[in-house]
Parts: structure tokens; C-alpha cells; sequence
């Protein structure tokens, strides 16, 4: 089908005071804005039927394929008010791809990239005007698709329903940007080698809410999962990926299927590169962590995502006692990288890799 997008406008959008009001502290993922994204496939037929129109519930039966079998995708990335009051995107083609990958791995119908790109540059013109202006601030942009065939065979669904919405937030944890507590669980993991790793698919992180609940009730922030097979090398956290500072080294866990491919982790490590730092690819294993750390040999470590964008680790806990890295503050490192990255996505300094999809 042709890049198309037929506008079906919101007879009634959320008054501009109100609008305002929520956008003082939306917080994470609770505000929404009036439109979203539909676009249908069906076998034989193709990808049809594009549309933005008035956020709705969608109907749905009861024997929905992905009810019952869960081939279900998503992606998360933002867009950002620009120092010049433009709004621009993050790198929309990496999560295009992904999207992609991710649909390929679930047996599901794969949405062309420009489908994909056009779909967010539409939802983002039409609500433009709740992209928040604040510091922390963005519109954070939510593609996902689910198969719609309505039947109980074991089989790819022959239907899938793509959409798109978006919700204005502020900073993804709500003490802002401090180190964070994690809790290494050594009794659950994320996935194995040939599973759905890499895939960004809810049921990993259905499967990362009970261990993320047993860290919360250790007064950690996030878990952190090791590998499957030895329970020995660090995987990544609930939602993000790690990497570990040893003043000009960086260190990070390879994608070896078992981790997601993250845009944040992959634009770090060019970044981290550029400035001269050398960037290690390779299985850190949880005894070498602590070993550093005790030694301080490792000087910093943080989390990293389009969510929480980098954020520092600060302590270490598991079922054997915890441990602090470098004091427990954030690291030069991290800063440093953070505000470059940042200052990217906002337009402050140049881009130099492309990376920057401007839209307004």
C-alpha cells in the first residue's frame, strides 16, 4: 500500500488548560494524547486500511489469537522538542528495523520500514502539541501489533492489527536521575539461548515482573538477570541494558540472542568510541562485577534505555549481601555520555551520525 494515512480528527481533543495541567507531571506512561495509529494486514491482501484517528478502546473477541497465544510486538523510542521549538525523532529507523526482527522471530507479518516511520511522523504532526517543552521532558511514542484472527488452532494468525499511541512523559523513575539499588536474582532468567531474547515481545516482560517485584520488596529499583545456562554472567535488567565503566574501558554484555539489541546501547557504544574509549563486548560475570567493585577497579556502572536513557548503579544486592560501586554516586562517565546523548536528541549539538529525524 502507498504511504497514506487517511486523518480522521478527534471531534472532541482534550481542551488546551486541561492539557496543559496533565503535562505538568505527566510521569511515565498515564497520560495520553486524543489520536493514535491504525493500520490492518490480513493474508493475501497486505498491509490496508491506514488511519490516524480518535484514541479508542479497541474491540475485541474473546477468541483473538493473541489472547490465547500471545504473538504480540512493541517498540519504545521518543520525540523531543528541539531547542529551535522543532520536534524530532531518535533514531526511528533502528526501531524500524527492530520492529521487523521482532515480528520475524514471533511468526508474524513484518511492517515495512516506511509504514513504520510514516505512522510516527503522523501521530506526532497531528498531537504536536503535547510534546512537553520541560528538561526531562517527551513524547514518548508506543508501535505495537498483535494478531486479530479470531480462532483457537496453534498456528501464526493469519490477521494482525498495528497501532500506534503516544503519551507525554517526564522522567522514567521518580527520584529523577540517581543511582539506582538493583537486586541480581539468582532464582529466575530472562531467556535462553533460541528463545525470545531479542525479541521485543510482552512475554519477556511478563516473565521479568515477579523477580522485578522480589527486588522492589529488597528496596531495589530494578532486577538484574543473569544468563540461563550458568546462572554466572550478567544478561541485562528488567527493561534495560548494562554496561560497566573502567575509566577508558567500557564493558558490555554481546547479543548472543539472549539479550534486546538496544538503540541506547548501540548509540553509547558509538559515542563511548568517538571519544576514545575502548568499548569490550563480552560475558562479565556477576563474581568479576563484585570482585571490581570491592577492589575498585570498577569505577562506575549504569542502565541504559529510551525510558530511563543512561542511569547510574549505585548498589548491589543479592541473596548473599550487597555492595556499593565507587561510593554509590554516579560516575564522570555516565554523566558525560548521558549529556551527550541527550544534547543530540535536542537538537544542542550536532549530529553527526544521522541519528536525528526531524519532523517539525
Amino acid at each position: 500500500m502507498s504511504n497514506d494515512f487517511e486523518l480522521r480528527a478527534h471531534p472532541a481533543p482534550v481542551p488546551a488548560g486541561e492539557r496543559e495541567a496533565l503535562m505538568a507531571n505527566p510521569g511515565f506512561g498515564r497520560v495520553f494524547t486524543d489520536h493514535m495509529v491504525t493500520i490492518r494486514y490480513a493474508d493475501g491482501k497486505g498491509w490496508y486500511d491506514a488511519h490516524v484517528e480518535p484514541r479508542a478502546p479497541i474491540p475485541m473477541d474473546p477468541a483473538t489469537a493473541v489472547l490465547h497465544y500471545a504473538q504480540e510486538i512493541f517498540e519504545g523510542l521518543k520525540a523531543y522538542r528541539t531547542v529551535d521549538g522543532g520536534v524530532a525523532l531518535f533514531r526511528p529507523d533502528a526501531n524500524a528495523a527492530r520492529f521487523r526482527q521482532s515480528a520475524q522471530r514471533m511468526a508474524m507479518a513484518q511492517l515495512p520500514d516506511e509504514l513504520f516511520l510514516g505512522s510516527l511522523h503522523e501521530l506526532v504532526r497531528v498531537d504536536r502539541d503535547w510534546v512537553p517543552s520541560t528538561e526531562d521532558g517527551s513524547l514518548y511514542l508506543r508501535p505495537f501489533m498483535y494478531a486479530t484472527e479470531v480462532f483457537l488452532g496453534v498456528k501464526p494468525s493469519a490477521e494482525y492489527l498495528y497501532v500506534a499511541i503516544a503519551s507525554p512523559v517526564g522522567s522514567y523513575f521518580r527520584s529523577g536521575v540517581k543511582p539506582l539499588a538493583v537486586w541480581v536474582s539468582t532464582e529466575y532468567s530472562r531467556a535462553a539461548p533460541g528463545g525470545t531474547g531479542a525479541a521485543k515481545c510482552g512475554g519477556n516482560y511478563a516473565g521479568s515482573l515477579l523477580p522485578q517485584a522480589k527486588a522492589v520488596e529488597q528496596g531495589c529499583d530494578q532486577v538484574v538477570f543473569l544468563d540461563a545456562e550458568r546462572r554466572e554472567y550478567v544478561d541485562e535488567l528488567g527493561g534495560m541494558n548494562v554496561f560497566f565503566g573502567y575509566g577508558d574501558r567500557l564493558v558490555t554484555p554481546p547479543l548472543s540472542g539472549t539479550i534486546l539489541p538496544g538503540v541506547t546501547r548501540d548509540s553509547v557504544m558509538t559515542l563511548a568510541r568517538e571519544a576514545g574509549l575502548t568499548v569490550e563486548e563480552r560475558p562479565y560475570s556477576f563474581a568479576e562485577w563484585r570482585a571490581d567493585a570491592e577492589s575498585g577497579a570498577l569505577r562506575e556502572a549504569f542502565a541504559c534505555g529510551t525510558a530511563a536513557v543512561l542511569t547510574p548503579i549505585g548498589t548491589v544486592k543479592w541473596a548473599g549481601g550487597e555492595f556499593t560501586i565507587a561510593g554509590g554516586g554516579p560516575g564522570e562517565l555516565t554523566n558525560r555520555l548521558r549529556t551527550e546523548l541527550v544534547d543530540i536528541q535536542r537538537g544542542r549539538i550536532s549530529d553527526r551520525h544521522g541519528w536525528v529525524h526531524r519532523v517539525l
